[in-house]
C-alpha cells in the first residue's frame, strides 16, 4: 500500500465531475459488510438530534454528502425529507439505492467537485470520518465551499469532523501526523463472507478553532461545535474525550 493519501489518487479531469479516491477499493470490498460496524447502529438517534437541532420539516431539499450505502438518507427520507446522496464509491451508491424510500435518490459524484448551486436547504456529511477520509489529501477548503454553494442563503449544514485532540491522546495504533493534521491506520476489514483485507486509511483530524475558521472561509456561520460519538449526538462543549465534533452552520 502507498505511504501517503496523494500517492493513490489518479489525476481528475477537468471536465468530468467524478475523480478517483483510495477509499473506493475499500468501500469494494466492505460492500454491505460497512453496515455491521458499531458507529453504523446509532443513525436513529442521529437523525433525531438533527430534525430537532436544524429544525427540519418534511419537503425540505437535503444533500448527503458521502452518504455510504445510504443509512442517514434513508432515514431522512422515511420523514418525509427530499434527500439526493453523493458518494464517490459506486459500490456504497448502489447499496444505497437498493431499497430506498420515495424521496431519496442517489449518484456517484466526488465531493471534490461538486457543482450544485444553491440547490438544498440542509447539506449533512456525516459518520464517523466521513469529512475527514475527503480532506486528508488536503481538500479541505474545496470540499467545505462545494457544501456551501448547494446551500440556498440561510441553509443549514451538519457536518462530523473527527477530534485531533482525542486522535493524538487515544490512537496507539495508529500514526498521526502533527504537520498535516492527518492520521494513518493499517487496519484489517472484512467483506460480506468474512474474507479479510489489510489496508489503509487516512483521515483529516480537526479542532474546534480550525473547523471555524474553515467555515469562515466558505462563507459559512458556525452555529455550534460539539463532542459527539457515533450514535450520540447531543450539544456537549467540545472536549478531548469524544472521537467527533458535530458542526452545525449557516450559510451567510
Amino acid at each position: 500500500m502507498p505511504d501517503s493519501p496523494d500517492s493513490p489518487d489518479s489525476p481528475r479531469s477537468p471536465d468530468s465531475p467524478v475523480g478517483s479516491h483510495w477509499f473506493e477499493p475499500i468501500a469494494e470490498h466492505l460492500g454491505r459488510a460497512y453496515l455491521r460496524y458499531s458507529f453504523t447502529k446509532g443513525t436513529r438517534q442521529e437523525v433525531d438530534h438533527l430534525v430537532d437541532a436544524l429544525g427540519l420539516v418534511p419537503g425540505q431539499r437535503v444533500l448527503d454528502v458521502g452518504c455510504g450505502p445510504g443509512r442517514h438518507a434513508h432515514e431522512l427520507a422515511r420523514r418525509g425529507l427530499v434527500v439526493h446522496g453523493i458518494d464517490i464509491a459506486q459500490r456504497f451508491v448502489d447499496l444505497a439505492t437498493e431499497g430506498a424510500p420515495p424521496g431519496a435518490t442517489f449518484e456517484r459524484l466526488d465531493a471534490r467537485a461538486l457543482a450544485f448551486d444553491a440547490e438544498f436547504d440542509v447539506v449533512v456529511c456525516l459518520c464517523q470520518g466521513a469529512f475527514g477520509l475527503m480532506t486528508a489529501n488536503g481538500d479541505d477548503e474545496t470540499v467545505l465551499s462545494g457544501m456551501a454553494r448547494a446551500l440556498r442563503p440561510g441553509g443549514r449544514l451538519a457536518l462530523s469532523a473527527f477530534n485531533a485532540y482525542f486522535a493524538v491522546k487515544y490512537f496507539e495504533s495508529a500514526v498521526f501526523d502533527a504537520d498535516s493534521g492527518v492520521n494513518h491506520e493499517h487496519t484489517e476489514v472484512r467483506d460480506e463472507q468474512g474474507r479479510p483485507a489489510t489496508v489503509d486509511l487516512w483521515t483529516g483530524c480537526y479542532t474546534p478553532r480550525e473547523l471555524r475558521l474553515l467555515l469562515r472561509s466558505a462563507g459559512l456561520r458556525c452555529d455550534r461545535i460539539a463532542s459527539v460519538e457515533p450514535g450520540g449526538y447531543g450539544d456537549a462543549a467540545p472536549t478531548v474525550e469524544s472521537a467527533e465534533f458535530l458542526v452545525l452552520a449557516t450559510r451567510i
